[in-house]
């Protein structure tokens, strides 16, 4: 059954959405979001522009996927659709897979007439998002296995080369220099207590994940992210290419604006962020400006504050923030080709520090055998 929202259906449609049932959660709903809606949303399209009825594209879709997690939840939803239920209700009873931005566009498309024009876009935002996640991590990557491979030569050092040199110096009977005791309690340390140093570190890891994980923590970390050096500046043109894409796409699709800035501030990652764009929801629904109130967060560019403030007098929001999250995609790429270049000898340069500080705490010793065997 093909079926769409009409105003004065609005209200059914939003209490249809809300599961009526308990439901467990969704196995590899992160994949699925990341792998495979964007390629779903190409494929519905498609099919619905090809004059398909949404049952028989939902089918068409279930056997092109190859995820047996996301076979399922089509086939759910499949049979919800042709129970009498409009795709954005169904849509909705899976909020791990299909969040608040792919639902609430759905609806909007649905009451407007133009789900495969939706699906287009959507499948386009998913995708660039997908994109611009695939360009940190693959940035990122690099410094983290270079911390890691450090982390092991510097504790592969610590238990086997370390102890040897201990013995070594024990048979001279004289004090050691400075940085050899510590280097030496250090290495016993992580030999005799390594079960508690390593339950420390797991007791800490669990805890401050725990932390970050409530408001007050999630709100004090995502403060703290913005301020890293170098790191910082690439969140913060992240968060921007996110926030503007997102809300140019709900938009775009007709979600009324109030409802698009909720969406928004809940699809950032940021929760610092987050509150300013709530902050500006208030403000519109008082009739006020939303460049003003980001104009007051001096985390927000200034060019971002400035295009917004255009788009408003213009009357062109939805693409003046297009063109916003064209321009921080491209700051991103931009940062990200620099900082690649920039981390690499920085790497070195702290490899080289770690490990060759060892080493000459391993052999001052040697370097100062005048001055600490006796004659």
């Amino acid at each position: 059954m093909d079926t769409y929202l009409r105003p004065d259906e609005a209200a059914a449609a939003a209490s249809a959405r809300r599961p009526r049932k308990k439901r467990g959660p969704v196995r590899g709903a992160k994949r699925i979001r990341l792998k495979e809606l964007p390629a779903f949303s190409r494929q519905l399209a498609a099919l619905y522009r090809s004059g398909i009825p949404v049952v028989q594209s939902l089918a068409a879709a279930m056997d092109q996927t190859t995820d047996v997690n996301f076979k399922r939840v089509l086939a759910e939803i499949r049979r919800r659709v042709e129970g009498g239920a409009t795709l954005s209700a169904a849509l909705a009873h899976y909020p791990e897979v299909f969040g608040d931005l792919y639902v609430n566009m759905m609806e909007a498309a649905e009451a407007s007439g133009q789900l495969a024009e939706v699906l287009a876009r959507v499948a386009e935002h998913l995708e660039a998002q997908v994109k611009l996640r695939n360009k940190v991590r693959s940035a990122l990557m690099y410094p983290i296995m270079v911390t890691v491979v450090c982390f092991l030569i510097t504790t592969g050092i610590l238990i086997f080369i370390v102890p040897v040199f201990e013995e070594i110096y024990l048979d001279w009977d004289a004090d050691l220099p400075g940085p050899t005791q510590f280097l030496v309690a250090l290495s016993n340390l992580v030999r005799n207590q390594a079960l508690w140093v390593i339950a420390f570190l797991i007791a800490f890891g669990v805890g401050l994940r725990y932390y970050v994980r409530t408001d007050a923590g999630g709100m004090v970390w995502d403060r703290l992210r913005l301020r890293f050096p170098i790191f910082g500046d690439l969140i913060t043109k992240v968060s921007m290419a996110r926030f503007a894409s997102t809300f140019a796409q709900l938009i775009r699709a007709g979600v009324p604006i109030l409802q698009a800035m909720d969406i928004t501030a809940h699809s950032l990652q940021n929760r610092s962020l987050a509150v300013t764009v709530r902050k500006a929801r208030d403000a519109v629904e008082r009739g006020e400006p939303m460049s003003e109130t980001l104009s007051a967060d001096a985390r927000y560019p200034r060019m971002l504050v400035h295009m917004l403030s255009a788009g408003e007098r213009s009357g062109t929001v939805d693409e003046m923030f297009d063109n916003i999250a064209a321009l921080y995609e491209d700051e991103v790429a931009n940062t990200l080709a620099g900082l690649t270049s920039l981390i690499e000898p920085l790497l070195i340069v702290f490899l080289g520090v770690v490990v060759g500080g060892i080493v000459v705490c391993l052999f001052l010793p040697i370097f100062k055998m005048h001055e600490i065997i006796a004659i």
